[in-house]
């Protein structure tokens, strides 16, 4: 969507009633050609806009699009989804944000984020396929991150947090995190967390972290032979959310705890973690590409470890693999 058309978006928006198309054109200094043009664009894009000659052109209902400019309706930040990249369907929106990073100086690129309404090559962990269709929220958020690579698992931890939060304050859903990157509503995911590094000897150069979210997707236009069970917050809530409302709540949640990070106040995030967590104090099954074995988890560490004790006794951190019920 072009400047234009947002300046009469915003001045629909604004009037709340018909605007004449002379009007416009003033606030715009655009022909009356140029506005009809832009008129009929929004309309492609889902915005109900209806014309009478008196009265001009009136706003009637909106997109259901993760449009920039529906998203920034509701943005409450003062970096994270400053910039946004949209899309209409495109492979991966990680795949975008690596071509953004390759070609554009980080300290530019902190922050934005990259939307896509569908992915034709979505990839999960371990390089997994990752089911897309039209419906969820497919994002991806660049980051120039201020923290001891060491601790850099703390921004799955606190996108973790931020994606529970959101779903709990905005529809009062029961959500919790599976470790490492999973969430969950009941025994059904419904979202999950994918974070690259790119780093040098101990310096985080940059972080692209992959958000997907069955948000609108219903569960029967997900492939059938998925391992796991899923959901979809749609299926959950009852209806179909907003969400451009819910990406800008979500980016507001997750800036407030990636600034903790960057602060260093790791506990916080740590705790608030375990106070979400689905898998602490459950019986689970690790299975990483060295080993695979059973015990009970029984904490997380300030590096995102999961410390889980085995039948035996002995007590072990486990940085990364498939943890599962037992």
């Amino acid at each position: 969507m072009n400047t234009t058309a947002d300046q009469i978006l915003s001045i629909l928006e604004e009037a709340g009633e018909p605007v004449s198309g002379e009007e416009i054109s003033k606030k715009t200094g655009v022909t009356r050609s140029a506005i009809w043009k832009n008129i009929k664009e929004l309309r492609e894009l889902g915005y109900q806009i209806e014309a009478s000659r008196p009265a001009g052109y009136q706003l009637i209902s909106r997109t259901d699009r993760l449009l920039p400019y529906e998203v920034k309706r509701h943005l409450k930040t003062d970096v994270i989804g400053q910039k946004l990249e949209y899309f209409d369907s495109i492979p991966s929106t990680i795949a975008v944000a690596k071509e953004l990073c390759a070609k554009k100086p980080i300290a530019e690129l902190n922050g934005t984020v990259v939307i896509a309404e569908e992915q034709s090559g979505g990839v999960g962990r371990l390089g997994r396929p990752w089911a897309s269709p039209k419906g969820g929220i497919w994002t991806t958020v660049i980051l120039k991150p201020e923290i001891p690579i060491d601790h850099v698992f703390m921004v799955t931890m606190a996108s973790s947090i931020a994606l529970v939060r959101t779903i709990r304050k905005l529809y009062g859903i029961g959500a919790l995190i599976k470790w490492p990157n999973d969430i969950y509503i009941g025994d059904r995911k419904v979202a999950g967390i994918l974070l690259e590094i790119s780093a040098e000897a101990e310096d985080v150069k940059h972080c692209i972290l992959g958000i997907g979210i069955d948000a609108n997707v219903p569960p029967q236009a997900l492939p059938a032979n998925l391992n796991t069970p899923v959901t979809s917050l749609q299926a959950e809530y009852g209806e179909p959310i907003d969400r451009p409302k819910f990406l800008a709540y979500l980016l507001r949640e997750f800036e407030r705890r990636f600034r903790l990070i960057e602060a260093g106040e790791y506990d916080s995030i740590v705790r608030e973690w375990k106070s979400l967590s689905l898998t602490l104090d459950k019986r689970v099954k690790i299975k990483t590409p060295r080993k695979s074995f059973e015990g009970v988890a029984i904490d997380i560490d300030e590096y995102g470890a999961l410390i889980v004790r085995r039948d035996n006794g002995r007590v072990e951190r486990i940085f990364s693999g498939d943890c599962t019920p037992a």
